[in-house]
This record gives C-alpha cells, structure tokens and sequence, in this order.
C-alpha cells in the first residue's frame, strides 16, 4: 500500500494508506455510525458530493453484494476506514470492497485513526476535507471552496421509466427521483403498487398526467433549499393526490409548504438513532442519513405538525400534513440491512391512496 493523507479544512492532517482508486479527490467529510449495511451505504445517491467516514473499525468484512446496491453504484466522493478487509466471508460476495471502489473510481484512505476523526467532526462540525497522495503546504484552496451542489440533478434518473407491481396491481405511485434508494421502490411494489420513477425536474402537470393514485417524494443528496425548482411544482402538486415524502422528499414538502430548513452541525447518519413519534410517546430506532432538518417550528399549525422528534437533539424527524393529505419522515422507513421498526409508514400511504383518513 501507497502513503496516502487527509487533509482536513481546518488544516488538521492525518497520514494513512491508500486503498480503492488511486487519485486525489475533495469533498464534505461526514461519518456514518453503522455497523453493518456498508454496502448500502456506498450506493446511497444520498452521499452524493460528500466523504463517507465508517466509525465502525473494520469495513468490508461480507465483501460487496450486487444485490442490495441501492443505486447503480457509489455516489461518494471518497472513503475513509479505520481497516478494509481483503478475504471478506459471504456467499453471496462477489468481489472485495477494494476491487468495487476500484471498478468505481472511488479513492480510498485506511489505517487512519477514525475515533479522532469522528471526535473532530463531531465537535467543529461537518468540514471539507481532501485525500491525496502528495501533501501540499498548507490548505489547498479548493478544498475551502467546495460545496455540494448539483447533486440532486447528477443522481436523478435521466428518463422516467416503471418498475410493476409484485402480483395485482393495486395502486399506481409516482415517485419524484431526487436521488432515490431502490429500497423505497422495492418497498412500494412489494406492496402491490406500480411505480413510475420520474426525473427531479418534471412538471406537476406532467405528473398528474399519468393519473397516479399518490406520489412519493424520495430521499436525496445536498441542500434542500437549492432545489427551488422542485419546491415549486411540489406546491402545484399540494392537496391534489397523497403524498409521502422521505429524507430531502420531507424537507422540500416542508419548504413547499411554507417551512425552513436548516444545516445540521454533523447531521445523522447510521442505522442507530432514536425517534419518538409525539402522538403515542413511542420511540422507534431508525436508519438515517441527512446533514439538513426541517425547523419544526417554521410549519404552519394550521396546515401541519411536527410528528415525530429526534431524541438525540430534538430535531424535526416526520410531518402531518392534514390540509394536503400528506405525511413525510426525515428518516428512513425502508431501511435496507438496518432497522425495521418504521416500515408500516408504507401501509399507511397504502391506506392514503385507498381513501383512509391521516
């Protein structure tokens, strides 16, 4: 293995070794708390623009599994583990974790104390940071000017295409493809529903057109507030049909609605994190990835409420939309290799679309 370092914003450096792509790359260093679903991970649209740093020490252990990509491949910018596995043990791998982020262009750092790392996030803050195999004098410049940005558009399926139904086709859902997981679909069509993924920029009139029975506003990466665009034919689409939005789908439904967001010091990332749905007083653990939160506060009482919270920080994790027939979730319901104890949010779209009541 090659020397390789990381240079963070703050001009902190630590020295590893390469792994994966050889190269240099920039990107918003972040850090997943996950134990297992690496492989989910990677394929996340969601990390789109950022770093993915592993807080679990040793990455790569069951190999890498085509079967449960969430998307096409990896979307990250980079990887940083404490130790990469070379002999994972699984049969259903089929090919080590260094070989896919090879075959994906995706430069890697291992052997770098990734405690410290995470400590350092979680204190300053999310930050940018650079892998490189030549340590340069100082911060170099692009690594203090990047920013996410054009990622919903880079992820997004380029042509609309349908995905039938498991056996009868009950309902028919549209589902706006920010940056969408394929668990989310795979969810909905094992429910019998007929799903029509459709690119981040198509029209509400064009969405309507197709006659869905309920549209389905998916996760994705970045800023919500730069998707401005798709705010605007989210408010044309408001009180029409059903809606359910997850993760970016939940914030740009909030900001549709007349609500803010806002950047989160280090976001939340992981299968590990508690919510509490207000209503019941019942704490579900959930799977997330987002570094943005809907300002719970900013919702108009009279067209929602905040749902559920985050029982780490109080931040808004799901809201009820009474007036628009609508509920989103911060979280993930469809958590692939995670937990579970939130997939009945997709029955109760199911009851949406079949004239039941929020």
């Amino acid at each position: 293995m090659s020397k390789v370092y990381i240079i963070l914003e703050n001009g902190r450096v630590f020295e590893g070794n390469s792994f994966g792509a050889v190269g240099e790359t920039v990107g918003e260093l972040v850090f997943t708390t996950g134990v297992v679903g690496y492989v989910e991970t990677l394929t996340d649209p969601s990390y789109a623009g950022q770093i993915i740093m592993h807080t679990f020490p040793q990455i790569g252990n069951y190999g890498i599994i085509p079967e449960d990509f969430e998307s096409g491949g990896c979307h990250a910018r980079g990887v940083v583990v404490r130790e990469h596995c070379i002999t994972p043990s699984n049969f259903r791998s089929q090919e080590t974790l260094d070989e896919f982020l090879k075959a994906q262009n995706i430069i890697g750092i291992c052997g770098v104390d990734t405690r410290e790392l995470t400590q350092l996030i979680r204190e300053a803050g999310v930050m940018n940071a650079m892998i490189t195999p030549d340590l340069p004098e100082g911060v170099p410049e692009k690594v203090k000017a990047y920013k996410v940005s054009g990622v919903v558009a880079e992820t997004s399926t380029k042509k609309p295409y349908t995905v039938p139904s498991q056996g009868e086709t009950k309902h028919r859902v549209a589902l706006m493809d920010y940056g969408a997981k394929q668990n989310i679909i795979r969810e909905l069509v094992s429910l019998g529903c007929e799903v029509s993924v459709l690119p981040y920029n198509t029209k509400a009139e064009d969405v309507l057109a197709l006659k869905p029975d309920g549209i389905m506003l998916s996760n994705g990466a970045g800023d919500p507030a730069e998707n401005a665009d798709c705010v605007e034919e989210i408010k044309k689409l408001l009180g029409k049909l059903p809606i359910f939005g997850i993760c970016l789908g939940h914030q740009l439904l909030a900001l549709a609605a007349g609500g803010k967001t806002e950047k989160l010091k280090y976001g939340h990332r992981g299968g590990n994190h508690p919510v509490r749905e207000l209503e019941s007083g019942r704490v579900y653990i959930t799977s997330q990835n987002h570094g943005y939160a809907v300002v719970g506060s900013s919702i108009d009482k009279t067209i929602g409420r905040v749902s559920y919270i985050n029982l780490n920080d109080n931040t808004c994790e799901g809201i009820v939309y009474p007036a628009y027939n609508a509920f989103s979730l911060q979280f993930h319901p469809e958590a692939h290799s995670g937990p579970r104890d939130m997939e009945f949010a997709f029955n109760r779209f199911i009851r949406l679309m079949e004239g039941g009541a929020l």
